[in-house]
């Protein structure tokens, strides 16, 4: 048994289909844990004061992760060590060598810089918990976070070595392991040591997700050294093409920033609304977009290095379907059974039914952008996987100030038009709810993604003209059966009322997902008669073992 598990942790998983699925496997197991965190926390918490300084307490530690550790982020790293291993493994060990030594000593300045002006900072940024008493909680608990980005960073810099032997599993264990010691730290450490419990379990989860790397690596001998002087021509290449893609990332961030910023302006628990629904959403973003985006990123270097742009092409063409033929039933679902996903995911202990309805409404918002989110994240890679890094930073730096001045512009109109709030908080179900405002930061983010995805294909579009024809075929198949889809599980809803007690966890539950696989059946009914060429590809990939792929001799890639 133990050997047939190592087998499947260090095999080669070659195709991208079976690798996007493993990955979408193994995030479904993630977001699943993610799920139960949060309902821990929304439980024990609820929607209020606790967990707005909990959740505040990550954006300079997620700024400085997305800032600094993007030097050795996988999509900056997986095309230079393909090459670096290409000429031997001496080679590739010299560059991960000063990679990491450059890596360690400017993350190590950063986050001591970032330690003793942490007050500052938040200050700053939370001018309302500055006043507070709790400040000095929020202080403390940024400084703990600060070790996070160090683990994920080094995670990283291992997780592009997997990635370019294609491991994939081992790299999907990590964010599994990653939830696994957040929650270790919500139920054993908390009771402990109170606010500071839940960072130690998040610093935990880091380690996790940077030690189930470890392994393989010892085991090919690819395990980083500090090494003096550092190889600086290797690095400062690196530095000049991750700076485009730093501020590509960080503009996101920044923007996210942002809106929380505004949140903690707004009703106490705002900030916990916006994370809970922002992280509801995330869970499709990571099995769809994130794994087909991740899978694909080394076969698109590959083949574009190789200067076969067809097939490149081709690639692009089959992700994209694949993502759409996903994302917008997904969307559709969320939207319709918004309320029943999440109280009862959600609905525990202080988490009230106002929480409830507005957290769900803010997650309808959050989902309209959905297919763009899914779709921009392949796209990227896509850039970068040609080494163009200055055309995702301009279209996403474009998107963000969007996104913030969007947002502000949506709560002012929101503050001052009678007309306009009456028709959100009707059409949402959530009239007569204190703190609505926070309903315009998940709509601004929405816009300002779908208009970051319309820039992305448009100029993609430019390069490929060939891209957007085999793909509306496609949309068009998926739009249609998720129109029905959505009726008919709106319809079940309406009819399950009276069959459940939805005032109790398993009424509400079963009339959601009964409601949905009734949507689910017949979108692919209508799928069928529309003979969906997707829906024929999945079906054929769910057959296949994916999990028996032919691991590798250890050295077979890297020699």
């Amino acid at each position: 048994m133990v050997k047939r598990f190592l087998n499947l942790l260090n095999g080669e998983i070659a195709g991208i289909h079976q690798a996007a699925y493993l990955l979408g496997f193994f995030a479904i197991c993630s977001q699943v844990l993610a799920l139960f965190r949060d309902r821990i926390l929304a439980a024990q918490f609820g929607a209020g004061d606790v967990l707005d300084l909990y959740y505040s307490a990550f954006r300079i530690p997620d700024i400085l992760f997305v800032s600094i550790a993007s030097i050795v982020s996988i999509s900056v790293l997986i095309p230079f060590l393909t090459e670096q291993f290409e000429r031997g493994q001496k080679e590739a060990k010299e560059f991960i060598n000063s990679v990491f030594t450059f890596f360690f000593c400017f993350m190590a300045i950063s986050g001591l810089v970032a330690y003793f002006l942490a007050p500052y900072l938040m200050a700053f940024i939370f001018p309302a918990f500055a006043k507070s008493s709790s400040f000095g909680e929020l202080i403390g608990l940024t400084r703990i976070l600060l070790l996070s980005p160090i683990f994920l960073g080094f995670s990283n810099l291992l997780a592009s070595i997997t990635q370019v032997s294609r491991r994939f599993f081992i790299y999907a264990l990590s964010p599994v392991l990653y939830n696994i010691g957040i929650i270790i730290g919500i139920v054993f450490f908390y009771p402990i040591f109170g606010l500071y419990g839940l960072g130690f379990g998040v610093i935990l989860g880091a380690f996790f997700h940077f030690a189930i790397q470890l392994p393989f690596i010892i085991n090919q001998k690819m395990l980083p050294k500090f090494h003096f002087p550092i190889k600086l021509s290797s690095v400062k290449t690196i530095i000049l093409i991750s700076i485009p893609r730093t501020i590509t990332a960080s503009s996101s961030e920044i923007a996210k920033l942002f809106l929380i910023s505004m949140a903690s302006l707004f009703t106490p628990g705002s900030i916990s609304v916006f994370n809970f629904s922002l992280n509801l959403q995330s869970v499709p973003f990571s099995i769809i977009g994130v794994s087909y985006s991740l899978a694909a990123f080394p076969t698109l270097t590959k083949l574009f290095s190789n200067g076969e742009k067809n097939k490149f092409l081709e690639q692009m063409i089959i992700s994209a379907r694949h993502i759409i033929f996903w994302s917008i039933p997904i969307a559709v679902l969320f939207i319709v059974l918004r309320a029943q996903i999440v109280r009862t995911i959600l609905g525990a202990g202080k988490f009230n039914w106002d929480d409830t309805r507005l957290t769900a409404a803010a997650l309808a918002l959050f989902v309209v952008s959905l297919l763009a989110q899914n779709l921009v994240s392949l796209f990227v890679r896509s850039y970068y996987a040609q080494g163009k890094t200055k055309r995702p930073l301009v279209m996403n730096v474009i998107s963000a100030i969007i996104l913030i001045f969007g947002s502000y512009f949506l709560i002012q109109i929101f503050q001052n038009n009678s007309f306009f709030r009456n028709f959100v908080e009707s059409i949402l179900k959530v009239s007569e709810i204190p703190g609505t405002i926070v309903l315009m930061l998940p709509l601004g983010f929405s816009i300002g993604v779908i208009v970051n995805l319309i820039i992305h294909w448009i100029d993609f579009g430019r390069q490929f003209p060939e891209f957007s024809k085999p793909i509306l075929k496609t949309l068009f198949h998926t739009l249609s059966s998720s129109i029905i889809m959505g009726f008919m599980a709106y319809q079940s809803l309406n009819i399950f009322d009276n069959v459940f007690n939805l005032n109790t966890l398993p009424g509400i539950f079963l009339q959601g997902l009964l409601s949905g696989i009734i949507g689910i059946v017949s979108a692919v009914i209508v799928l069928i008669l529309l003979r969906n060429v997707e829906l024929v590809e999945v079906w054929n990939i769910l057959h296949k073992k994916i999990w028996k792929a032919t691991p590798l001799p250890p050295d077979a890639e890297l020699s």
